[in-house]
């Protein structure tokens, strides 16, 4: 095999696992980071939903950007700026400075694996891509599981700044590897991009996220708030619009008429407003609420991806054997019902049982993702499917900074005074929150009693790898 081939795997499993690391280990760094930059810890929300959300925003463009100006170029970039990011992150002393920079980080991490993916498919022949793709799915499996003890290590024995520093010489290297391994592809006739959708579709998406962060948080009276929500729906009902009307739209949403399309991607949103918050709240409840250390709270917290990681063989069958529509109305109801289940962990609860809980509740929520991930492929065409993945995986990152938005408003509810809360005032914040979220969950069950019995066997019957994130 030529050194290219050889290397490529490699270079997009660096940039997954810089991307998949990134969140995890910042998850339990965030009672540290709020303490050290005089902010209360439910505004740490933002750090954590600017990242996501600019991923959601510029994702669209990655695969028009790689064919104007070049895999290799675009893929250098995305690293870089995402290295460039991280370090500007660390040496942030501000929160609005941090979520600033977050942004720019997400900015390069929305390149990252869409143009990586989009490099292999190009370079390897169909017969060798499933492997090569496998081999590039383990670092997101294994990032997500060292990064709560990772994050908790660099709280207890580092500056926290350092959780940024690492993606450094990560990306340095990365670098070094494209310009000399990286095939260059482009495309001699690319559509032209649909920028008037980019910012009507942008600035509605950041709008939104912007009301829901700062609820609670600002002076702004409740018709201004509306106001804003009301701009905001009007900016992305704009975007529908022009879209029906233009040949190369950003986010072709004719897909939603496809019916195991639209249900999965309205299901995978609705559910991740209540699942997406719990690595942002579980942390605050382990490390303020009862006391753990940042390295204890990692650790109760990594049984969750290794539960993704070790069960995840069986999911296929699973699906095989009782289908979408039985096992996602059943695993929803299963995954709400952890979520109340973790509204009873307090100061006397064994640490086994809680690890035990976070195992479970691990493999509920892959369950869930790879359930409505793959579904979503079900019924679309080989020429739907890249316009299907970009939609796939934009919902994706929206509903995740949603999710977290959802859960610090949920806590912001029930906490007193977010800037000087006790620790059973914030264990009982978090657990009025947890009871939110499950029965948001529960409740976004009856999205899936739309499905067919039939529906997903075209995909089910696969024995390839399901994805689960």
């Amino acid at each position: 095999m030529e050194p290219a081939k050889r290397l490529l795997p490699w270079l997009v499993a660096v940039a997954f696992f810089m991307e998949s690391l990134d969140t995890t280990i910042l998850n339990t760094a965030v009672p540290t980071i709020a303490q050290a930059l005089k902010v209360a810890p439910l505004s740490m929300k933002a750090v954590l939903a600017s990242y996501t959300l600019s991923l959601a925003v510029f994702i669209p463009v990655s695969g028009w950007m790689a064919n104007r100006f070049g895999t290799r170029r675009v893929f250098a970039s995305a690293i870089g700026t995402f290295t460039v990011g991280s370090f500007l992150c660390g040496v942030s002393n501000d929160i609005h400075l941090l979520v600033a920079f977050r942004v720019l980080q997400g900015c390069g991490g929305a390149m990252m694996l869409p143009v990586g993916r989009l490099t292999m498919v190009r370079t390897f022949a169909k017969s060798e891509l499933i492997r090569a793709m496998s081999f590039v799915a383990i670092p997101g499996l294994i990032g997500p599981m060292l990064g709560p003890i990772a994050g908790g290590l660099v709280i207890r024995y580092f500056h926290w700044s350092v959780i940024f520093f690492l993606n450094i010489p990560i990306g340095i290297a990365g670098l070094i590897m494209i310009y000399r391994h990286l095939p260059d592809y482009r495309e001699t006739h690319n559509f032209p991009l649909d920028v008037v959708g980019l910012v009507l579709f942008g600035s509605g998406v950041a709008l939104l996220s912007y009301v829901l962060e700062v609820f609670g948080e600002t002076t702004l009276s409740a018709r201004e708030m509306l106001g804003l929500l009301a701009v905001s729906a009007a900016l992305l009902a704009a975007y529908g619009i022009n879209s029906a009307r233009i040949a190369h739209p950003l986010l072709r949403l004719e897909l939603f008429r496809i019916r195991t399309f639209r249900t999965a991607l309205s299901g995978n949103f609705i559910t991740r407003l209540g699942v997406g918050g719990m690595p942002f709240l579980l942390p605050l409840l382990y490390q303020i609420g009862i006391g753990f250390s940042a390295i204890q709270s990692g650790l109760l917290i990594m049984p969750q991806a290794v539960a993704a990681m070790s069960l995840k063989i069986t999911m296929p069958s699973i699906l095989r054997k009782f289908g979408y529509r039985r096992v996602l109305i059943a695993n929803t109801i299963a995954l709400g019902s952890m979520i109340l289940m973790f509204s009873s962990i307090g100061l006397r609860t064994p640490a086994w049982s809680i690890a035990l809980m976070a195992f479970i509740f691990g493999f509920f929520t892959s369950m869930q993702y790879t359930s409505m991930n793959t579904l979503a492929y079900a019924d679309v065409g080989e020429e739907q499917a890249a316009g299907a993945s970009t939609i796939a995986s934009t919902v994706q990152q929206m509903s995740i900074s949603f999710g977290i938005a959802t859960a610090s408003l949920a806590t912001a509810l029930f906490v007193p005074d977010r800037f000087h809360t006790s620790p059973p005032q914030m264990i009982h914040g978090i657990h009025l929150a947890f009871l939110v979220l499950g029965g948001l969950t529960i409740a976004s069950t009856v999205v899936f009693t739309s499905l067919r019995g039939s529906d997903g066997e075209a995909v089910s019957r696969h024995r390839a790898e399901l994805p689960a994130s």
